[in-house]
This record gives structure tokens, C-alpha cells and sequence, in this order.
């Protein structure tokens, strides 16, 4: 799976302006709501009751909010760099930068957990977050998250 197949251009905001992981959540549901048509208020629910079950603040400054919608026909994911480091509860208890937010059909399974494993290995890359977290152009995040993974971490 390649990420490219997951997150469009227009899925990426550079400067996110959030001073709390709930406030973080919801500018992301805003933006998934624009792109795909649902609900905010549909998609914003489903993440808090994600968030509910553990942080998906993975550590390194990172975060991978996730859900599963009932209305959706394709896994769809949302990247944000944060214009400043927020605490998003993150298992290693350094606060969050990055941000990718996907969203998957309720029926989506090995699919959705396979996506979430890409994605986990890209932003596992130490030359891609570097990336991220240097550039505020959309274009080059853009780039820097679709670029096949190198031969290191393709595993």
C-alpha cells in the first residue's frame, strides 16, 4: 500500500493551529469533512471514542488518530503539521507535532490495520520527519509522505 493511495494534496495543512489534542481533532474532522462529504460532528465523535481506548499519540512528536465510519467507501487519511507542539497523551509523553488522521469503512479490517502500519513505518523514517517538520510547504509534505520508503524500512 502505498500512501499516496491515501492522502490527496488537498489533505494536507501545514500550519495547524491547535492548542489542545481535542481542539487539534477537531480541526482535522473539519478538514475530513470537507473532503469526504460526512459529517464533521460524525467523524469528530468517532476519534474522541478512538482517543477514549488509549492515545493514538504513538511518541517522537507523533500521532495517528484513527476511525472507522459507517458511510465512508474508502480508507481516506488527513496529515497536519502542528503550527506548535501540543500534549496528545502520547505513550512517551513528549507532546505532538505530527499528525495523520485516518479514516476507514466499518468494514474496512485487515485493510485499515495495514494502512496503519504504512503509515506508521513512513513517519518511522528519521530523514521524513526531519522533512515534516523543516518544511510549511504543503507541496513538499506532500512529497516527503507519499516517497517510497527506503529498502531500511520497507519491512
Amino acid at each position: 500500500m502505498d500512501l499516496s493511495d491515501l492522502i490527496s494534496k488537498e489533505a494536507v495543512v501545514a500550519d495547524l493551529k491547535a492548542k489542545s489534542k481535542k481542539q487539534a481533532i477537531q480541526e482535522m474532522a473539519a478538514k475530513a469533512s470537507e473532503l469526504t462529504g460526512l459529517s464533521e460532528r460524525e467523524i469528530f465523535d468517532t476519534l474522541l471514542q478512538r482517543e477514549r481506548l488509549g492515545s493514538t499519540g504513538v511518541g517522537h512528536g507523533i500521532a495517528i488518530p484513527h476511525g472507522k465510519l459507517t458511510r465512508l467507501d474508502r480508507l481516506i487519511g488527513f496529515f497536519a503539521r502542528l503550527e506548535k507542539p501540543i500534549d496528545f497523551d502520547a505513550l512517551d509523553d513528549e507532546p505532538v507535532d505530527l499528525v495523520f488522521l485516518l479514516l476507514a469503512p466499518e468494514g474496512a479490517g485487515a485493510d485499515h490495520l495495514k494502512a496503519l502500519a504504512r503509515i506508521a513505518r513512513q513517519l518511522r523514517d528519521g530523514s521524513v520527519v526531519k522533512g515534516l517538520r523543516n518544511t510549511r510547504d504543503e507541496a513538499e509534505i506532500y512529497e516527503l509522505l507519499t516517497q517510497p520508503l527506503s529498502s531500511s524500512n520497507a519491512a
